[in-house]
């Protein structure tokens, strides 16, 4: 007669046990810790609207960083180092790749006219919706991956050829001339007309959109699309969803002292797209050849690392040899 079950899984829970503690007590943590983080920010540091400073901006960056990296060594003492290095790579290739976020929010504001002392508002909603939809994306990601392996090489030769586009892309993308905007707009009925920090206000009597969340919701459209390059080059490095979805967190939220640091200077340096895209279609290359050649998480992390330092110095290299731009003649006087 064959055991009951019942008897066989209460035989199985007490050598499970300290494993699902610790995986509960890790996901429980941080989850707190980034609740905790985003009540601080939003509750006491930005619960009036301002002009995010340059100092801030990097204050915050260092406040962000600091947090992932002392995660990583969290990682690496409770999980060992080979997911520690798997979360540093992923970090790093998330926070490279949100780089191309930062001058689209600009296009967005800058074409809808957001004056700066509400970006911050647009920015922390916009990310804080991220968060929920890059969590779906990544879970469901990693388990079609889990299901249908073959779906590995689908994702591998993506991030290739996503990596090809990027280098052979000319100009941004204005997101206020996009399909996406246009069904907004369609969708929403939105006046032209700001009403403080608000996201609706009243148009003769009728309830209408201001472009505080027109912009918002093109923020999270950008970070969705934006998402379908990087989760994939994540999952390329590590297929566990704790470490895919929480270097994605730290990389996002981070986001917006990026773009305040990077405001005032909006200019790119050239020939960084070329680093970026190096970098999607190695990690495409390494996930699409996974069953024949396994690269140790180290030499992954380590190649990542060159290829950005690499182009981040080539490109800081062309830009101050480039030819300074002359300033337009003033008109002349009538």
């Amino acid at each position: 007669m064959p055991a009951d079950p019942i008897a066989r899984l209460a035989d199985l829970l007490p050598a499970s046990l300290p494993f699902l503690a610790a995986t509960n007590l890790a996901w429980g943590g941080f989850l707190l810790l980034v609740l905790a983080m985003l009540a601080l920010d939003l509750g006491v540091f930005h619960r009036k609207a301002h002009v995010v400073s340059t100092k801030e901006a990097l204050a915050w960056s260092v406040v962000w960083v600091s947090l992932a990296l002392l995660f990583g060594a969290g990682v690496w003492i409770v999980m060992g180092s080979e997911r520690a290095l798997e979360y540093l790579s992923a970090y790093v290739v998330e926070k490279t790749l949100s780089v191309d976020n930062v001058f689209i929010f600009a296009i967005i504001f800058s074409s809808l006219a957001i004056p700066p002392i509400y970006q911050h508002r647009v920015l922390f909603w916009g990310i804080l919706t991220a968060l929920i939809l890059r969590a779906i994306m990544i879970f469901a990601g990693t388990a079609l991956l889990a299901r249908f392996h073959w779906l590995i090489y689908v994702f591998g030769g993506f991030l290739v050829l996503t990596g090809l586009k990027l280098l052979f892309r000319k100009g941004d993308h204005d997101p206020s001339a996009s399909t996406a905007f246009r069904i907004i707009k369609r969708l929403v009925p939105t006046t032209d007309r700001l009403d403080g920090d608000h996201f609706f206000t009243r148009v003769n009597g009728r309830r209408m959109a201001t472009p505080l969340l027109a912009a918002l919701l093109l923020v999270e459209v950008t970070d969705v699309i934006f998402a379908l390059d990087s989760i994939p080059a994540v999952l390329a490095i590590s297929l566990d969803p704790f470490i895919v979805f929480t270097s994605n967190v730290f990389a996002i939220l981070g986001l917006r002292s990026l773009y305040f640091l990077l405001s005032g200077a909006m200019t790119k340096l050239p020939g960084l797209d070329v680093g970026l895209a190096a970098v999607l279609m190695f990690v495409g290359v390494k996930m699409a050849a996974v069953d024949f050649i396994k690269v140790p998480t180290a030499i992954s992390f380590a190649t990542i690392i060159a290829i950005l330092a690499t182009s981040v110095l080539v490109a800081r290299a062309r830009a101050k040899s480039a030819p300074p731009a002359v300033p337009a003649p003033p008109p002349a006087a009538s």
